[in-house]
């Protein structure tokens, strides 16, 4: 029996549409070589769909994600100057992004952050540091918090300009994303870090409140609470002390942020924004305007943005496997591109296309 799967695809700005096609060669390896089917619909969205459309996000596009499986979304974004040509409300982040998680509810973020032993000269880290190689998952909530409470600018009674930005949950929002890091703590090394700012911030002592309700649940993992800015230290000096991360939205975006940077690039850090009825996969990184049209930028983390697709949407955990293995095996073998690295001795570097072409190669190979 033939399965199959209806695929919105969202390119993106900038490096968006490069990094794209090489990811959507993976769904035909495994066409060829397996009894599943790929349906791929193609829509606009981010700056582009702006400038051609008038919408960010448009009505067209909403309809093509409605009806896929899953989404697979390319980085959107422009120039801070180019940025100025799109009205606020329709720039990328604000315009786009926003209301696709608020559409289908992506409320739980994966960010693996994730460096082989043959990897590890990647990362800016100091080879004891890193030591076997890095392996942490970052859990942040993604539909509540700063980004979605309400917003107001104004001039008050004393005629100075002002900004007034709420920052919302309620505790069910806390309860489910929770629950999906306790899900994932107890699959892994059954340790959760819970990364808060209960200090200072009213928010954090009630998510902290609404994870000791949860944790009853959760005898078996054990909690470990940690101050966001102590956490931001302690990702440079002992990445290897966490396996599982949770926090809130904002605190999540700069974190997982960081996490690329102990990579090396956020080009090594693909990403899942999981709703309870629909997904969307996406690199963590910006869309590169500066290196845009000159296939250099490496799609890692698009590729493996589709192997996220695979297991957590499709359950084609062996083919994922096999992607994540084929891109590692690619590195491994010294190849790399200009964004991430110099050529030397040992890396021999590539274009986005001949990466790809690479990958393709050691994944045929795998399925064969």
């Amino acid at each position: 029996m033939t399965n199959a799967y209806k695929i919105a695809i969202l390119e993106g700005d900038a490096i968006g549409p490069e990094i794209m096609a090489q990811a959507v060669r993976i769904f035909s390896a495994l066409s060829t070589r397996s009894d599943t089917e790929f349906e791929l619909t193609y829509a606009p969205f981010g700056a582009a769909a702006y400038f051609e459309h008038g919408k960010a996000f448009p009505d067209e596009t909403k309809t093509v994600c409605d009806s896929a499986d899953a989404i697979l979304k390319g980085p959107v974004g422009l120039s801070y100057e180019e940025s100025k040509k799109i009205p606020v409300e329709e720039q990328p982040e604000r315009g786009a992004i926003l209301p696709l998680r608020a559409r289908y509810n992506t409320f739980a973020n994966f960010r693996p952050i994730f460096l082989s032993e043959n990897m590890a000269h990647f990362s800016p880290l100091k080879p004891e540091v890193i030591q076997g190689g890095i392996d942490i998952l970052l859990i942040r909530e993604l539909v509540g918090g700063l980004y979605f409470g309400s917003k107001e600018r104004g001039v008050n009674e004393a005629g100075l300009r002002y900004v007034h930005e709420t920052l919302e949950y309620d505790e069910n929002q806390i309860r489910q994303v929770l629950e999906v890091a306790f899900d994932q703590a107890r699959l892994r090394k059954k340790r959760l870090h819970n990364i808060h700012k209960s200090n200072v911030l009213m928010s954090s002592v009630f998510w902290n409140e609404v994870l000791d309700e949860v944790h009853q649940q959760y005898q078996d993992v054990e909690v470990i609470h940690l101050l966001v800015d102590a956490a931001a230290t302690a990702l440079c000096l002992n990445p290897g002390q966490f396996d599982v991360m949770v926090m809130e939205n904002m605190f999540g975006d700069i974190l997982s942020d960081q996490g690329g940077g102990i990579l090396g690039s956020l080009g090594l850090m693909p990403s899942a924004c999981i709703g309870p009825e629909k997904a969307y996969y996406e690199p963590s990184h910006g869309s590169a305007p500066d290196i845009a049209g000159k296939n250099i930028a490496n799609p890692y983390s698009m590729i493996g943005s589709v192997a996220m697709m695979l297991e957590m949407s499709f359950s084609m955990k062996k083919e994922a496997d096999a992607v994540w293995s084929a891109m590692r095996s690619v590195f491994e073998s010294g190849y790399s591109t200009a964004d991430l690295s110099t050529a030397d001795d040992s890396i021999k570097i590539v274009s986005t296309v001949e990466f790809g072409d690479l990958v393709i190669k050691e994944l045929d190979g795998m399925l064969a």
